[in-house]
């Protein structure tokens, strides 16, 4: 009697797994208009496959259900949304700066990127500080994640003025740009080592209209091509102007990507490049991208980092033209009391209505005050010369300060191939000034 009692569970657990397999997640976007990629959802339940669509784009794709149940909707940025049970994993997009490599580690967050399509424009490889727009999965704690496509972009690039380093602020090309500790200086030693009139190239994140906060500094920049990036002021769609802070842009001859003439309306951030440098306040564009999009829809987990505007109060605010609600949020980094417009933080949560409802909200910078600064590196250690000079993930690191600690090992330790995490709180002149270093195994 124990044989057909045996072949029946199996059969039940085979259609039990046909139907789970069924109902994977993972919508798939263009790369075009930066929406959500094909993914990998994080979990030990089984396997499946999805199909998510809207917008012009439709997309499917592949992915492994999380220990929940997950559906996949249909939404407005072209991406299928998890959703179920305790152990759900949703669809997430990530916006900020690059302050990890190993993988790569997003406003605190580590995505594996082993599978994943990465872009970058304006350099020859993604590096610390760079703004950028990550799609995957996450897990509904944001502690962990799998990144499905990574785009990054540089926001400025042109001559520097009105430089002011008591205040940590310069123009480029009509934008005003403020620094704080976490700015990555890629090969200089600071904002007092910029002179007045060089080319340089900023990666940063778009404040108020007119605004940006750097997030990493170059000089002396390869292209050269003008670039300046902005939330869109005064729009006259009948002569085909707006205005990028100071700077008024003609957008008649220019090609469109991830966005297009009809799309553009005040308020929309985006990127506008050029073959000239501007004359006076006025700019040529040839180009006009899209900035990272940022999804609407519910359920849709969403990461962004960037400096809050509109405050109101913590349940009215918003990060990159987005409306957040942290009225039940985890805050760290600093008093609730100090949220205020100028604040940077890094908001954790899920779209709702059009508002993210955040999780967590980690204070990273506040005017005066100052702020924590980390960035960190996983992987191998390669060019290694001395505890002041080896690479790690392609960035240069400095361990020999004084105050840098060693767990599980010491400097005499340090060697071309032995994996180790190096932690820092700043970069300078390129190099990352390591606090701590972790050696660990493969």
């Amino acid at each position: 009697m124990k044989t057909p009692r045996r072949l029946m569970l199996g059969l039940l657990s085979a259609g039990l797994m046909a139907l789970l397999m069924s109902c994977g997640g993972g919508g798939g976007g263009s790369a075009s208009n930066l929406g959500l990629g094909t993914g990998t959802a994080i979990g030990d339940g089984p396997s499946g496959t999805g199909t998510g669509s809207g917008g012009d784009s439709t997309g499917s794709g592949t992915g492994t259900a999380g220990s929940g149940d997950t559906a996949s909707n249909g939404n407005t940025d072209g991406s299928g949304v998890g959703s179920g049970g305790t152990g759900v994993t949703a669809d997430a997009a990530g916006i900020g700066a690059a302050d990890g490599l190993g993988s790569i580690i997003l406003n605190g967050l580590r995505y594996d990127t082993a599978t994943a399509t990465i872009t970058v424009e304006d350099a020859t490889e993604l590096q610390i500080g760079m703004s950028a727009r990550v799609a995957g999965k996450v897990d509904p704690n944001f502690t962990r994640g799998i990144a499905t496509q990574v785009v990054s972009a540089a926001e400025l690039r042109g001559a520097v003025s009105r430089i002011d380093v008591g205040a940590g602020s310069f123009d480029v090309m009509g934008i005003s740009v403020s620094i704080d500790s976490a700015t990555v200086w890629a090969n200089t030693s600071g904002l007092a080592s910029v002179a007045d009139g060089s080319l340089i190239q900023v990666w940063g994140l778009p404040g108020a209209p007119g605004t940006l906060r750097a997030t990493r500094v170059q000089i002396a920049p390869t292209p050269t091509a003008p670039l300046v990036t902005g939330a869109i002021e005064n729009l006259d769609a009948t002569n085909q102007t707006f205005t990028l802070g100071q700077l008024t842009v003609s957008y008649g001859g220019a090609s469109f990507a991830g966005i297009d003439a009809s799309s553009l309306a005040n308020g929309v951030i985006v990127r506008a490049r050029g073959t000239a440098a501007p004359l006076g306040s006025a700019f040529t564009a040839t180009k006009v991208e899209g900035w990272y999009a940022i999804p609407v829809s519910n359920g849709i987990a969403l990461q962004l980092a960037g400096v809050i505007t509109d405050f109101a109060s913590r349940g009215a605010f918003e990060v990159l033209g987005t409306p957040v609600d942290a009225t039940n949020a985890q805050i760290t980094g600093g008093p609730v009391g100090s949220l205020g417009n100028g604040v940077k933080v890094e908001v954790d949560g899920f779209m709702s209505g059009g508002v993210l409802v955040v999780k967590k909200l980690r204070i990273r910078h506040v005017p005066g005050t100052g702020g924590p600064a980390s960035f960190t590196l996983i992987g191998a250690i390669g060019g290694y010369q001395s505890p002041a000079y080896f690479r790690v993930q392609g960035q240069p690191v400095d361990a020999s300060g004084p105050g840098t600690v060693f767990e599980n090992g010491t400097a005499a330790n340090l060697a071309n191939g032995q994996r180790v995490t190096v932690v820092g709180d700043r970069v300078v002149d390129g190099v990352l000034i390591a606090q701590r270093v972790t050696f660990t195994t493969p």
